[in-house]
């Protein structure tokens, strides 16, 4: 259960109607999940995440928009986010994410967290070659 009303349609400013507007035009969809909302609560917090977010998921970049998807999905496990896994999984498999490469994925986020945890556990130096 959310701890914050989730903004309808009906019930959003023209301020975060504007925002809710974009999300639509730039994913060409007339979905707006419920991450986007949930923050709409505050219309400022709604449109400077909403303009990073385009900047950095929806702008052409050196990175791929799969691979950005499967970053954030990376960091959303790490960070366990439920919402951010499911909704960036469906997102990267709109992107043509294989199963084989999400699973793969999750053996590399599995194995990152793992040694990331000995080496933080153990207070292991970094090799000066790596800095």
């Amino acid at each position: 259960m959310p701890i914050v009303q989730l903004v309808d349609d009906a019930s959003a400013s023209d301020e975060v109607r504007a925002v809710f507007d974009d999300i639509r035009a730039t994913r060409k969809t007339d979905f707006i999940n419920n991450f986007w909302r949930a923050i709409a609560n505050d219309p400022k917090l709604l449109a400077r995440t909403w303009a990073d977010l385009k900047a950095i998921m929806a702008t052409p970049g050196t990175l791929d928009p799969l691979v950005k998807e499967m970053i954030y999905i990376a960091v959303s496990m790490t960070n366990n986010c439920e919402y951010c896994i499911h909704s960036h999984t469906a997102a990267a498999r709109a992107k043509g994410m294989s199963e084989e490469q999400f699973m793969e994925l999750v053996s590399v986020v599995g194995m990152a967290n793992e040694t990331n945890r000995l080496s933080i556990s153990l207070q292991v130096p970094v090799d000066d070659r790596f800095k």
